[in-house]
Order: C-alpha cells, then structure tokens, then sequence
C-alpha cells in the first residue's frame, strides 16, 4: 500500500519562509484601512452560489476553504490544519483547526464540511466535477473529515482553495431554499473578514474578524471595495490616493504602464497562478451557422490574435494554441496556432454553406478593455462577411444569457486551476452540459471520444500516461473548435508600497487580504 502523509503545519512551515523572505526585516503592523477597486461590481457575495471573478476576489476574504495553495500550488493549512493520503491515494483524512467559528459565532465543525460538499453539488458545476470521483465523505469526529474515492485522483488534493470549495454554515442554510436564503445577502462565513456592508454601485465594507482562528490575524481593520464604473476615474482613485490597491482587471491595460511609474508604487503579475486565465469566445454548438465545424475553424482564422495581445493588451499575455494554457500542467509544447488568415476564413465559410445568416455577438460587460477587444473582434469577423448582430449587456444579463443559451458568439474567460481535470475538461464533456449557469459547458459540445478521453486523463497513472491522453483530446478539440481561443491573460496588481503582504497565495488578492498590512 502506498502511504503519503502530508501535515500541513511543517509544509507551511517551510513554504511561507520562501513566500515571505522578502519580508522577514519587517514585522507587521496591525491596524488601518485597505482602499480597493472592485471591477466589476459583484453580483452576489455568497460564494457557494456566485463564481464571477469578482465575486472572488471580495468573498474569498470572508469565507475560507479547507486548504490554501502557494504559488507553487502546493497546499497549505486552511480551515483544515493537517491531512493524510493513504490506501494508494483514495483516502483523503483532513484534520480540521478546532478554533475557527462562524461570524455569527457558531463553531465550525465537520458537520459543516458534509453539508458543504452536498451544497455546493448543487450550486457549483466545477465543484460537481471535482466531486465525481467521491465514493463518501465521513465524519469521525466533529474536528475529522474523510474523503474516500472511487479511484485515484491526483488532482482531487487541489479542488480545496476558498473559491472552488469555500466552506457553507450548515446551520443557517440546512432545510431552506438555497436560492432565496436571506443570508445570500449578508454572507457569513470563517474568514478573516466579516460583511459589514454593500451599498450598490459606490462600495462594499468588511470588517476584521475579531476572533479568526489564526492568530493575530488578519492585521487590517477594514477593507473598502469601491465600485467606480468608468474607467478614468478608476485610474484618477489611484492617482490621488482615494484607493491604493488595484487588482489585476481593475484599471485599463492602457493605463498600467503610465500608473506603474508613478512615485512609491509597486507591480506584481503573481497570484494567478492557480487560475491560468484564459479567454475565448464561447460558440453556440447546438443551432445556427456557429453549430458547424467548419464555421468554428473559420472564426480562428478570422480573428487578429497578435493585433489582441499587442494593441488591445499592451502586450501582457500569449496567445493561446488550444484549450490547456501553457501555465497549466500537461500543456502540448508541440502545438501549432491557429494563424491570422482572413482568406482561408473566407474559404471555409463558403465551403460551410454559410449564406449571411445573422450572427448574435455577446461582449464581455468588464469594461474597455473588453470593448475594445469586443470591437477589434467584430471588425474581424465583419471583414470576411460574418453578419453579425452586437448584443450589449450588462454583468446579470451576460450571465443569465450565457446560462440560458441563449447566445451565439460570447466573450468570456475561465480560471484552469492549475490542471486540466479541474479547471479544463469541465468546458468540454458532455455530462457538464446543464442550463443555468455560464462557467459550466456552455457551447453544448458533445464528443464521446473527448468524454473518454478526459475521464481517463484525470485518474491515469504515471504522469506521462496523462499528458499522452490530454495531447489526443486537445488535437480532437483544436481540430473540432467547440469554443474560439484567444489569449492566455495576465493582470498585474498595483498597489502603494505601503501596502505589505498582500499577494502571498497563488490565488493572490482572492485570499490575500488575511495577511496584508499597512506600513504606516
């Protein structure tokens, strides 16, 4: 039998002196305000429920997940201080921290962790992925819980960070209708910073948890998101001091060089590391002109990529080869990109029979960016006589459009957590095509082979057996182009040097704030 134990206090012990080695001369100081621009405004805060990216990145400092990751992506102590896996990988043993409490002052048990994972099935289609692989999950004891599996999963050690499995209070939500609970506005979680107060469109308050589980944190007395919708003035906040914390999306690419000079202010591109974001353009497989293949493969040729990363982008980012970014394990070095190519678009558009049928095309509300890559990409599609509708809208209706299918070109971008059977093959098998939500199989694409294919990847053993697996579904999905790839992003946080700490995880700002401070 192979026995690997993993004790969460000596790994953390050893990866925060690497983390922090910068830091080590000075001590933190508790105390202070952390200013933050949240962009867009979140449209829920109950992070079970809600998965946008800035949902994220707000709730994910009041809720807290078993584990947390370093940017190496290995786990660290969470609500969960130590764990075990024995019996060749299939059981999972997680010993919870017996000082952590609800912030309505309710302890935190293994009875919430059960009730979590039964939850969130429901709520989250990436959370029920990961899940699949659970024979049962046990409490022993109200500080132990046991995950056994159907078979070995590597990746399942990774699937506990506060935004893929945040912890839900079992006595508050047990026997009531999820979708309509009171508390889906006034969040309760464990985490170092509690709901104070939202007031929409200008900003969101948290306050420290006095009594979080580690001790002496968080050091911040509160923390202000502050909603500011047009762009400049996102900027100008920072400029004159009104915020001094810019997440990456926060400002526009075309204002990080000029801000990223300015006097006592620093850049990092980290904290990202667990995400790998990647954007592509969500096309309808099930109806209309976008249910063709050859169509699909059209729009990749069709589409200034380059044009994207340099000009829209000011460079930051690659552009993306296929589904798997090259940040993320199992990536095939070997592949070669859709080329810029309007004439064979033009080509494969006639040999798809299309006849200028109209085209619906979704932007991503997240702002200039994002319309000017919007604009950029329908100049393109227009130029090889894509007729093309524009439909504008805002973050709930972009969600509840895309949730709906209702739809046929859509912006978007999805976190890969890291590795492909947790962040990558959700988007693509069929078993996750359900209405509802837009972070599941939204294209409706539908490939046994590509269901075998990724099933059979996330639980192969040794690791060069997984990558020959994912090397054959990605050249399946290259060549079947369920979704339009477009670039690997990369958002750099910009922050006052007075502000310490505060990307540490390689999930970065999302959890960061429980050990940011103020240098006063």
């Amino acid at each position: 039998m192979l026995k690997k134990s993993l004790l969460g206090l000596l790994v953390a012990t050893g990866i925060a002196t690497c983390i922090a080695a910068g830091a080590m001369a000075q001590t933190p100081k508790a105390g202070g305000v952390a200013n933050v621009i949240i962009q867009p405004e979140p449209p829920g805060l109950m992070l079970a429920i809600t998965q946008n990216g800035p949902t994220q990145m707000v709730a994910g400092n009041i809720y807290d997940g078993l584990l947390r990751y370093s940017p190496k992506l290995e786990p660290l102590p969470g609500l969960a201080e130590s764990w075990t896996i024995t019996d060749e990988g299939k059981t999972y043993t997680f010993k919870l921290t017996k000082d952590a409490s609800w912030h309505d002052g309710k302890p935190f048990t293994a009875a919430d962790v059960l009730f979590t994972v039964e939850f969130i099935k429901q709520t989250n289609p990436r959370a029920r992925a990961n899940l699949a692989q659970v024979e049962s999950v046990t409490a022993p004891d109200p500080y132990t819980v046991v995950f056994k599996l159907k078979q070995a999963f590597g990746p399942f050690i990774g699937i506990f960070e506060v935004g893929s499995m945040p912890m839900v209070p079992k006595h508050i939500y047990d026997g009531i209708d999820w979708k309509t609970a009171p508390a889906n506005n006034t969040p309760i979680g464990t985490g170092p910073y509690m709901f104070k107060e939202w007031q929409k469109g200008s900003f969101i308050k948290l306050v420290k948890n006095p009594k979080y589980h580690v001790k002496g944190k968080p050091y911040l007395d509160e923390i202000y998101w502050h909603v500011i919708p047009d762009a400049a003035a996102r900027s100008v906040a920072f400029e004159t001091g009104k915020v001094d914390i810019l997440p990456g999306g926060s400002v526009e690419n075309f204002d990080v060089p000029r801000l990223s000079k300015m006097k006592d202010v620093c850049v990092t591109g980290k904290g990202w590391e667990y995400f790998g974001p990647l954007a592509w353009m969500w096309l309808n497989n099930r109806q209309g002109p976008t249910a063709n293949k050859l169509f699909r493969q059209a729009v990749m040729y069709a589409i200034d990529r380059d044009f994207a990363k340099n000009v829209v982008w000011n460079g930051l980012g690659e552009v993306a080869v296929g589904p798997i970014s090259s940040s993320t394990r199992f990536f095939d070095k070997s592949l070669a990109k859709y080329k810029y190519d309007p004439a064979k678009a033009k080509a494969l558009l006639k040999e798809a029979g299309y006849k200028g049928e109209k085209v619906r095309f979704m932007p991503l509300p997240y702002g200039e960016t994002w319309t000017r890559w919007g604009e950029a990409v329908r100049q393109n599609l227009q130029d090889v006589g894509i007729n093309l509708e524009v439909v504008a809208t805002d973050v709930p209706g972009y969600n509840q459009k895309l949730g709906e299918w209702d739809y046929d070109i859509g912006f978007s971008y999805l976190y890969q957590y890291g590795d492909p059977a947790l962040g990558v093959g959700r988007s693509y098998v069929s078993s996750n095509i359900a209405k509802g939500s837009p972070f599941n199989n939204v294209e409706g694409y539908s490939n046994p082979e590509v269901d075998r294919l990724f099933a059979e990847a996330a639980t192969a053993f040794p690791d060069s057996k997984r990558q020959e697996l994912y090397n054959q579904v990605t050249k399946i999905l290259i060549e079947e182009v369920p979704v339009a790839w477009l670039l690997e992003l990369e958002f750099p946080t910009i922050t006052k040097c007075k502000v310490k700490d505060l990307v540490t995880t390689g999930i970065g700002v999302n959890d960061g704030f429980r050990d940011a401070w103020i240098d006063k």
